[in-house]
């Protein structure tokens, strides 16, 4: 092999540029509408609760995380004042994540940025390819490989 040929970027490396990629622009357009404290784990958690309560377990299943990991993310949009954690009346054990009302213009913003970017996603990208891409990111989402206890 020559030694200025480096070899073909594994599938991990790709999905670790594209990931910080896509936090990058995120970041960028957010920064737009003067939301400058954007984390990646908010997009799923506050289309979730944009529109009702959910539960911890739900959110679990909706990111396909842990429901520990879930509990972190809605913890986290807590500590910043965007969604709402509380106990069940039924059973204090039972959490859920409601929006908070102030945090409104974040959680319309952000899903109105991943909107935009999927949008031109679709625009240049044929459909087979995107459900193969889509097919491919759920199965590492999936994977026993991959750590679904995600840190904060």
């Amino acid at each position: 092999m020559d030694a200025g040929l480096s070899p073909p970027p594994l599938f991990g490396d790709q999905l670790a540029r594209t990931c910080q990629a896509s936090s990058l622009r995120m970041q960028e357009e957010l920064a737009r509408l003067a939301i400058d404290d954007f984390q990646r784990s908010d997009t799923a958690v506050l289309r979730s609760t944009l529109t009702s309560r959910r539960s911890i377990a739900a959110l679990a299943t909706i990111l396909s995380v842990t429901r520990k990991a879930a509990r972190k993310f809605a913890g986290g949009l807590e500590r910043r004042g965007y969604v709402t954690v509380m106990s069940g009346a039924d059973d204090a054990r039972r959490l859920s994540g409601v929006l908070a009302p102030e945090s409104t213009h974040y959680a319309t913003g952000v899903i109105e940025v991943v909107t935009t970017i999927n949008s031109e996603i679709k625009r240049y990208t044929e459909p087979g390819q995107l459900k193969a891409a889509q097919a491919v990111l759920q199965a590492v989402t999936n994977s026993d490989s991959v750590v679904a206890d995600v840190p904060t």
